[in-house]
């Protein structure tokens, strides 16, 4: 049995990514690259982002704290805390509307 405060990893994961050049910080909560399921903590800097890139499965980013958006191509989501967002099977970014930490949850496509 595994009991991890989702809020005590996004303050860690915020102070880090204050502290860090790219203004971000991120940690693996549950699983793994040899897992099915994998969750990470995702905190950034206020204005920066992850950059496009693929969705390599089914994934969710549930709002810790802060508030963000998720682009893929001409759609985008706001999301704040406490709000879950489904990302979409396309390429897609993330961006930080302010402070922000998320909780990345991926089920890896076989």
């Amino acid at each position: 049995m595994l009991k991890v405060s989702l809020d005590a990893l996004a303050r860690e994961h915020l102070k880090k990514a204050a502290q860090d050049p790219a203004g971000r910080s991120s940690g693996t909560v549950h699983g793994g690259h040899e897992n099915v399921l994998r969750q990470t903590v995702i905190a950034l800097a206020s204005g920066r982002s992850l950059a496009e890139h693929e969705n390599p499965g089914e994934a969710t980013v549930h709002v810790l704290c802060g508030r963000v958006r998720l682009d893929a191509g001409e759609d985008s989501w706001e999301g704040r805390a406490g709000d879950l967002i489904v990302v979409p099977a396309s390429r897609h970014s993330l961006e930080a509307l302010e402070d922000s930490a998320v909780l990345l949850t991926v089920a890896k496509l076989p």
